[in-house]
């Protein structure tokens, strides 16, 4: 029974390290993607070719790419987490969206999907104990 309560305490200590791991793998992930973007600009301007009849397509070749760059580090460090992901979803929403308009890519719209949802995760949660966010506001 003692060794019971001593896994419950040591569980209890240590939620957060893997919800920290998911962030941290998130912001990194993000951040990856934003640099292939940027290497491959071609491949964006193909995603986004289903809503540029709209107008705006140059906007969001410049805004994607430098939106998950800086997202991504920010959320990888828990710095102002809730308003990189902010700014996170209108491109995941418009990821998923570009799906339904153009091409099926189901492999892309997954991704999407799950990445918009740990983004909602995250946005009601925060970002955690191990973060930037918990560390400034300790300090005060």
């Amino acid at each position: 029974m003692n060794s019971v309560k001593n896994l419950n305490k040591w569980a209890n200590t240590h939620t957060y390290l893997t919800v920290d791991l998911v962030r941290i793998a998130l912001g990194v992930f993000l951040f990856m993607k934003g640099i292939s973007f940027i290497t491959n600009i071609q491949y964006l301007n193909d995603l986004i070719s289903p809503i540029d009849r709209i107008g705006g397509g140059m906007f969001l070749v410049h805004y994607i790419a430098p939106a998950h760059m800086v997202g991504g580090i920010m959320i990888a460090f828990g710095l102002l987490t809730r308003w990189a992901i902010i700014a996170q979803l209108p491109i995941l929403i418009g990821a998923i969206v570009v799906n339904f308009m153009g091409e099926m890519h189901s492999q892309n719209l997954l991704l999407a999907l799950l990445i918009l949802g740990i983004c909602i995760f995250f946005l009601f949660y925060g970002s955690g104990k191990n973060s930037a966010d918990y560390y400034f506001k300790m300090e005060q």
